[in-house]
């Protein structure tokens, strides 16, 4: 196909950077088209290079690359005119300019970090129009409201005049993109636009990003590392390795019949609802534990039937906010974070606790960690000394619970202090407990680090030196320094690419077999869940709808928002597409959809019913349990 038939065509692109200790390429001799209309998906780990390459189309590359080849784009509304090598017209030029946010928009990564949060989401949209059009103020506010009503906001006035702070993660996605689109650009380059968004929020957003690439007839760059994403969304893929393109061609032949080794070991990596009892998952790099270093050569493993390790009774959190202005005092609201939550850990078990973001499932896991005081409710630990009361412990049973009870943080880079050194971080917990002398700790610090499959070598470097993979490994060693009884993962692997989500995972299955560690796994991602947990508690608006052992509630949920949810989990298959058409019936706010015999109503409260076989589900008290199974 010649250059004139294609949107964009990247021919041969080389990027470098220059280091003290020499050059990194971090792409290399990289060739591959966008075309009109259609749907290119550039599939990769973290690391690989695409990032690199969205940059290089849009000139915001850091001023220290090296670049050499071509980036051709043809304008469509310069039909007739030569394709123009983006890489020829100089960074800052107005010939760049006039394309970059114009005729090419970009959605970035991070929408948080990316809106200025001194300035309001109309004012920041708004700037490209002030920029790139003539439009009056009135025209531009026309077309403002206009497309911020087109990527789903319901009031568009109102938001523009919130601030990025006030938006939930989704909602400051969809402005993300309206921003990108508001000129209607010919091509948008979409960065890992649903990463660490829970699947509800990412499936909303494939959704909206398909119908309107459609509608705008747009040709897209989507950089992503999650298969089940490109399965969905992409007409065609290309693969990257450590900055070379392994595999491209048409999303039917990637998929069905992938040739290069790297491409089967991404989707081999990727937990899936078919895989089988005991099965694991096939890491592109495993971490080879050393378990003697941590408990010696006998096995600490735990019989799941010794007992309930963790007692939750009717937790709840009520949270009050108050919008003041310089001269009102404002009016209070109180939103029920938690609301009568209750259940039981089992020693030895993982618990897997799942639901859309806002659900209350952080909350719930503050309150176990005392990092917030609940309203009602007790929580008890039965430890093997004998039962706290985890929210009135004091003095010596205060300690011995942080001693018990430890967290892995969803993001290691702002858990990590950036001014301590390895040795540091890990040695801290021991010098808070008085746990040995200083060579019982170094020796106990070189040891965590063995456990999980770093050397000696790291001790003395800081955590921005380390992957993500690898910080997350140092926050998982870092969380079992005092030998704990229980894990509370905290979304541990929702920002990681598929490789080491791998690597991560696999790391905490064999933990907990070879420590008889117990979890509490929190997630929005039902798939990791299946892999991970014995039982599932599914959380909605702050209460448990639905709490069953695994198999029971991914083969056969209850509670209509469970089953949306499993609904909205994209599979890296093309025999099993999303249902787009039930997105919008996905979330909490569309309960209105869901049966009588699972609202409150005025003849019937709504309460916990067995099923049987552990399986609870939250339904309307005057419905009979035969209805419910049915």
């Amino acid at each position: 196909m010649t250059s004139g038939a294609d949107l964009l065509r990247i021919e041969n692109l080389q990027v470098s950077f220059s280091l003290m200790g020499g050059k990194i390429d971090a792409v290399r001799n990289a060739s591959l088209r966008i075309l009109p209309g259609k749907v290119t998906a550039l599939v990769g780990e973290s690391g690989s290079g695409k990032s690199v390459i969205g940059q290089t189309i849009m000139g915001i590359q850091p001023r220290t690359a090296s670049v050499k080849g071509r980036v051709l784009f043809s304008d469509p509304q310069r039909a007739l005119a030569e394709p123009v090598d983006l890489l020829r017209l100089e960074q800052d030029g107005k010939p760049m300019r006039a394309i970059r946010g114009n005729r090419v928009g970009l959605i970035f990564q991070e929408p948080m970090t990316s809106f200025s949060p001194l300035h309001t989401v109309g004012n920041q949209i708004d700037e490209a129009l002030r920029i790139h059009s003539v439009l009056t103020p009135r025209e531009r506010q026309e077309k403002l409201e206009e497309t911020l009503d087109l990527v789903g906001f319901s009031n568009p006035p109102k938001i523009c005049n919130m601030y990025p702070f006030e938006l939930s993660g989704g909602m400051r996605q969809r402005a993300m993109i309206a921003m990108a689109l508001i000129c209607r650009p010919a091509l948008l380059i979409a960065d890992e636009p649903t990463t660490a968004l829970d699947v509800t929020i990412q499936a909303q957003i494939l959704k909206l990003l398909r119908d309107l690439q459609s509608r705008l007839n747009m040709g897209m760059l989507l950089i992503t590392h999650d298969l089940g994403v490109v399965a969905n969304i992409a007409d065609e893929v290309a693969v990257i390795y450590q900055g070379e393109i392994m595999e491209s061609g048409p999303v039917d032949e990637i998929f069905r019949a992938p040739s290069h080794p790297y491409l089967k070991g991404l989707m081999a990596a990727v937990p899936h609802f078919d895989m089988k009892p005991g099965e694991r998952l096939k890491a592109l790099r495993d971490v080879v534990i050393d378990k003697e270093s941590l408990i010696g050569k006998k096995t600490a493993s735990v019989d799941k039937t010794q007992g309930v390790l963790l007692t939750v009774d009717n937790i709840g959190k009520t949270f009050t906010t108050r919008k003041s202005s310089w001269f009102t005092a404002g009016k209070a609201t109180t939103t029920k974070a938690v609301d009568g939550v209750s259940f039981e850990i089992r020693r030895g078990e993982c618990l897997g606790l799942v639901g859309e973001s806002g659900s209350g499932k952080t909350t719930v896991s503050k309150i176990l960690m005392r990092a917030v005081r609940p309203d009602e409710g007790s929580i008890t630990f039965h430890s093997r000394t004998g039962d706290i009361d985890v929210l009135s412990a004091k003095d010596d049973d205060l300690r011995e619970l942080r001693t018990k009870i430890q967290m892995v943080f969803q993001d290691p880079i702002s858990s990590l202090s950036p001014r301590m050194t390895i040795s540091n971080i890990l040695s801290e917990p021991l010098e808070i407990h008085g746990r040995g002398d200083a060579r019982y700790r170094a020796e106990k610090v070189r040891n965590l680090l063995k456990a999980i499959g770093l050397g000696e070598s790291a001790l003395n470097r800081y955590p921005h030196s380390f992957s993500g993979g690898q910080r997350q490994r140092i926050g998982i060693a870092r969380a079992l320094t005092l030998g704990p009884e229980l894990l509370i993962c905290d979304e541990p692997v929702s920002a990681l690419d598929v490789s080491v989500q791998a690597q991560i995972l696999n790391l905490l299955k064999d933990l907990q077999k070879d420590l008889g560690l117990t979890y509490l796994f929190i997630s929005h991602n039902l798939a990791v869940v299946d892999y991970m947990a014995d039982r599932v508690a599914v959380m909605c608006e702050g209460k448990i709808v639905e709490l069953a052992p695994r198999e029971a509630l991914m083969r056969n949920p209850v509670h209509p928002y469970t089953k949306s949810l499993l609904a909205a989990v994209p599979f890296p298959d093309l025999d099993r597409p999303l249902d787009f058409s039930t997105i919008a019936k996905i979330s909490a706010t569309g309960k209105f959809d869901w049966g009588k015999q699972f609202r409150d109503s005025d003849d019937g409260g709504l309460i916990t019913a067995d099923l049987g076989d552990g399986h609870l589900v939250l339904a309307n008290g005057n419905v009979d349990i035969a209805e419910l199974r049915s």
